[in-house]
């Protein structure tokens, strides 16, 4: 018996009944030979946190563009909350962690460079459209590995794919981290908006407080502990009516305050012109694309998708220095 395979059986006599068993996988795309020590799901968070879109996380803006410190969230410290939230509720359910934590890591490998506002400008102009849950399953199964894409599991491509909130995810462990991403932005946009001077606790509606607590550190584990609670031993992820309550007002509350301030929000604008203004150029010059993306393009793919490859995978910092490069005179440099 392999390494692999004694995991695999404590798995099946520890596990609760309705987890996601490595040895039950779907499987994958392409077939390939099992490994000797991993079960899939261990080598799917494996093959993530080694492969380039997950380091490129952490140049690009989760919420505040280019914030004044050094403690504000990027989009890799958004995905270690979330991993680390979902892994919490999954091992207090005996629910599988290995599956929660690869769909956790991967969930916004396709997010663009300046969070939400480049999202927004690639849709917008893009006539293809652009939504960076599917833009993350593309790039595990196409854009990694020049081309070759990650060949990751099934169950780890469907919570990836429906970790927002209109998802259905077709397992407990998706349903886990599509609550646990909720919680984590929640939870840390919060903080940093606290920190940026655009909140503070008092600010926060009484009935909200009341319910999940008056700190930031508080609701988290209100949060984390409800679910838990409610969902013990039954087939679903589940909130108690007056948390889940909370959440959605807690969470609106965050869109009106902090998702839609304009002193928050008051340069996306520029970020949104500057993504335009890439995906345009590239689309006119497409000779200027590098050559794996160039090979997509020969290989059948349309223009205009790949495109929104190249310009959405740069980090914030590469994309300001390549509108810098194409736009700005060297001359006008300070």
């Amino acid at each position: 018996m392999t390494i692999r395979e004694s995991l695999e059986l404590r798995e099946k006599e520890y596990l609760s009944p309705y987890a996601t068993l490595s040895m039950n996988s779907k499987g994958r795309q392409k077939e390939e030979e099992q490994c000797d020590i991993r079960p899939v799901f261990q080598r799917d968070r494996d093959r993530i946190i080694h492969c380039k879109a997950f380091r490129r996380l952490k140049d690009k803006t989760q919420v505040f563009l280019t914030p004044e410190g050094d403690h504000y969230r990027t989009r890799l410290t958004h995905t270690l909350e979330v991993a680390q939230n979902a892994r919490t509720i999954a091992r207090a359910l005996k629910l599988n962690e290995e599956l929660v934590e690869a769909i956790a890591l991967g969930h916004d490998l396709g997010h663009t460079p300046f969070g939400h506002a480049g999202e927004r400008a690639l849709n917008r102009i893009c006539p293809l459209g652009f939504e960076h849950s599917q833009q993350s399953v593309r790039t595990v199964d196409r854009l990694e590995k020049g081309g070759q894409g990650l060949n990751l599991t099934l169950e780890v491509k469907d919570g990836i794919l429906n970790h927002q909130t209109i998802g259905k995810p077709h397992t407990l462990e998706g349903k886990i981290v599509r609550l646990s991403d909720k919680i984590a932005y929640i939870h840390h946009d919060m903080d940093d908006a606290i920190r940026g001077g655009i909140l503070t606790e008092k600010d926060v509606p009484s009935e909200i407080r009341d319910v999940i607590g008056n700190t930031t550190g508080e609701r988290l584990n209100c949060f984390i502990h409800d679910i838990v609670t409610a969902s013990m031993g039954k087939d679903d992820i589940l909130m108690t009516e007056p948390v889940e309550m909370a959440m959605k007002q807690i969470r609106a509350f965050m869109f009106e305050r902090v998702y839609q301030n304009p002193e928050a929000k008051s340069e996306e604008s520029k970020a949104e012109m500057l993504m335009e203004t890439l995906y345009t150029h590239f689309l006119k010059n497409i000779d200027d694309l590098p050559e794996e993306f160039l090979n997509l393009i020969s290989e059948g793919e349309s223009r205009e998708r790949v495109v929104c490859d190249y310009v959405g995978a740069m980090t914030d910092r590469f994309a300001i220095a390549m509108y810098d490069e194409i736009f700005i005179p060297k001359s006008w440099h300070i």
